[in-house]
């Protein structure tokens, strides 16, 4: 029984660090082959980065690729193993997605991918032509900058598979797998025994499941290895790429490497029986459809992935391998917003080459969210050095304001956050003391550098220069003042927290001696953007949001979650807690509360949210599925209010959208603007025609409210 050792890498790439992307690449290629593997696969477009977007354009990311390539193949690292690895091809004047599979410094094949992603977050065919030749290929004639390294003229490029010695190899790329008729069957079916697949697959709150199920999936029927490198990390975008690197085996995960990490380079390995995927498929009806399938070409290579003898594999080098069958392992929501934003942050902060983050601490639950991702930031990079993660080290050492030859490690996370991590409450004659309180104990308990102030006088001012210049003084709506009046008030005091953040932010370092500045953060929930529940260029403006993809009940469970994982008492005081802007002047009659503002809760503004987004509905046709599902508890004529109130409400703040602060994605509703949610930011008003229709049928609809939540779904 021959065995094979099997590889997939994630690894944490940065869009055009040719240089760094080039280390990245060898490191993982030394760590497969110390471990005794004969085929390493790697993230997709690893050479140039996936996020280059019209960078993917210019001849420069072509070329410089080709060159990272010529290095890579120049050395010894391709001797003695098969390596998959991902960047841009111009063939005959096309751009393609491509793998170019190599071994003994030579090219064996250039792999382009058939099926682009080109929805969500997506837009491979803005710079990428997919391969419509399926199971065909054609020659490819290499630059000179490689000709000098191989030897080659030209190599096959094309849908082709790769014959080893020993068994077969065949090629799916990321969004290939997601396709109903993905190639790894026809693939399987002449013959091919291991499939890779290199993908760049962002994170979003619940989605690993559905990669896992479908890896699994890819095997099960078919049979065969499935190795999954996916990149990990953010490489400087609003995405972050989860890793997660998978083999799979006849329908069973054998090896995953990690969903969040502060590592660079994570190499996933396995030791497999190729003869195990031959039992798998002996059942009838496979062997019936496999012998009147189509051929692929193949790319013969005198090389064997397997040593051909058993037990003949060093057992030094097998060292930390798990070979047994295990059960996929899945984070909860509330722990994927505790590391994934968090690694996103660690990210954007040491490849900025800023000294730290900023955030306006309020005292409610979104502000506090913020503040603990940081933390949680914090807490993975006191674990990672506490593990001798000498890439974190140094890059903390660099933003504390350490010299290189400096012992200091940042072993413990409140001390780390206290250098790096700056807030402040910005009260005003509106604020009460509890949300002052709440922000000085949370700041306190993380250990962040925190300030208190003031903002009366400088409202003041505002408000005395308006009444100079056009001698009107505006009132608040509790001292008789108009709506306009009231809304213009307060968003004065929600601006100038946006101006004194950049203050803060570009000083604080200065006043604590040392150079440098801060990122401001944001801190708007998904919720509030959709509904449009913010004030433009408030503090919802900043450099980056961690939470702007995340809903607010969510961000509940997660903020319950780290009451315990951190040890933070002061988080269940904020659980608790009304959300309240604070803006406006409190009674006894009266408190600003963020629902009764916004006039729906935030549980319902999930609802629409996924509905208008994720189930494609118009006003119409989420009223008509809104009144099977809520139906039971409120009558078809207050579905339809509501309905029409969130679309109202909506479209007439869908202009915010585009100043959104760049958000962390992580929720399939998100209202980004940039290219996840491609819709107008001008609409007709109150969308005479579709409001109609719902009026229309809201009042033949007869009311059943009182028969429960659960009875109106099977009529």
């Amino acid at each position: 029984m021959g065995h094979l050792i099997t590889l997939a890498t994630s690894l944490n790439q940065w869009a055009l660090d040719f240089q760094g992307n080039y280390d990245r690449i060898v490191q993982s290629i030394a760590i497969a082959k110390k471990r005794g593997a004969t085929l390493r696969v790697g993230p997709e477009l690893e050479i140039p980065g996936y996020g280059c977007y019209d960078h993917f354009l210019e001849g420069d990311t072509v070329l410089h690729s080709w060159e990272v390539l010529a290095k890579i193949l120049a050395g010894e690292d391709t001797m003695g193993i098969v390596c998959d690895i991902g960047m841009p091809v111009i063939h005959k004047n096309v751009i393609y997605n491509c793998r170019i599979i190599v071994h003994d410094r030579q090219i064996l094949l250039i792999r382009p991918k058939m099926w682009l992603a080109n929805d969500g977050n997506y837009r491979e065919m803005r710079y990428f032509t997919p391969w419509m030749k399926h199971r065909e290929c054609e020659d490819h004639y290499l630059p000179r900058i490689i000709q000098a390294v191989t030897k080659q003229t030209k190599v096959p490029f094309g849908d082709c598979v790769v014959s080893t010695v020993d068994t077969c190899i065949g090629v799916e790329l990321c969004e290939e797998l997601f396709t109903p008729a993905s190639p790894h069957i026809s693939m399987g079916l002449d013959g091919v025994e291991i499939f890779t697949n290199s993908s760049g697959s962002h994170h979003e709150l619940r989605k690993l499941y559905t990669r896992v199920e479908l890896i699994k999936e890819a095997t099960l029927k078919l049979g065969g290895v499935y190795l999954y490198a996916n990149q990990q990390g953010c490489d400087g975008d609003r995405l972050y790429y989860d890793g997660c690197a998978m083999i799979a085996m006849n329908g069973h995960i054998i090896a995953q490497g990690s969903q969040f990490s502060l590592n660079d380079v994570e190499v996933v390995t396995a030791t497999i029986d190729i003869e195990d995927v031959r039992a798998h498929r002996t059942s009838c009806s496979r062997g019936l459809q496999a012998a009147s399938s189509g051929t692929y070409r193949r790319i013969e290579v005198s090389f064997a992935l397997s040593s051909g003898k058993f037990g003949e594999i060093d057992a030094e080098k097998t060292v930390g391998l798990r070979v047994s069958l295990q059960e996929a392992y899945f984070h909860r929501p509330e722990e994927e917003i505790a590391l994934g934003p968090a690694c996103w942050l660690w990210d954007y902060l040491r490849r900025s080459r800023t000294q730290g983050y900023f955030v306006p601490l309020s005292g409610g639950i979104d502000s506090c969210a913020t503040a603990v991702v940081v933390y949680s930031m914090c807490h993975l990079v006191a674990e990672a050095a506490t593990r001798a993660n000498k890439q974190v080290i140094v890059d903390a050492r660099r933003i504390v304001g350490e010299p290189e030859d400096s012992s200091y490690i940042p072993s413990d996370p409140r001390e780390f956050c206290n250098r790096i991590f700056h807030t402040c409450y910005m009260g005003t004659e509106n604020s009460s003391a509890e949300t002052r309180n709440r922000a000085k104990d949370l700041a306190e308990a993380i250990g962040s550098y925190h300030l208190d102030l003031n903002m009366d006088s400088v409202v003041t001012s505002v408000r005395n220069l308006f009444a100079f210049v056009t001698g009107a003084r505006p009132r608040f709506r509790a001292h008789g003042g108009t709506g306009a009046e009231n809304l213009a008030l307060q968003n004065i005091q929600a601006r100038l927290r946006m101006v004194f953040s950049y203050l803060f932010a570009q000083l604080l370092p200065w006043v604590r001696g040392r150079q440098g500045g801060l990122l401001v953060l944001g801190s708007a929930n998904v919720d509030e953007s959709l509904r449009g529940y913010l004030t433009k260029y408030d503090c919802s403006s900043a450099d980056i949001n961690p939470i702007g993809g995340i809903s607010k009940t969510d961000l509940k469970k997660f903020i319950a979650y780290a009451e315990g994982a951190f040890d933070l008492p002061i988080l269940a005081s904020f659980l608790d807690a009304i959300p309240t802007a604070e803006l406006e002047p409190m009674s006894e009659t009266y408190v600003q509360a963020d629902e009764v503002d916004m006039g729906m809760t935030y549980d319902e503004l999930s609802v629409f949210g996924r509905l208008r987004k994720v189930e494609k509905c118009g006003p119409y046709s989420m009223f008509t599925k809104l009144v099977h599902e809520w139906g039971g508890v409120l009558s078809p004529v207050q579905i339809a209010e509501r309905v029409k109130h969130f679309f109202f409400e909506h479209a007439r703040n869908r202009h915010k959208m585009t100043t959104l602060t760049p958000s962390y994605h992580a929720e399939s509703y998100s209202p980004d603007d940039n290219r996840f949610d491609l819709r107008p930011f001008l609409y007709p008003s109150r969308f005479p025609w579709q409001f109609g229709k719902i009026d229309q049928v809201a009042a033949a609809l007869p009311d059943r409210s009182h028969l429960g939540p659960d009875k109106t779904k099977t009529d």
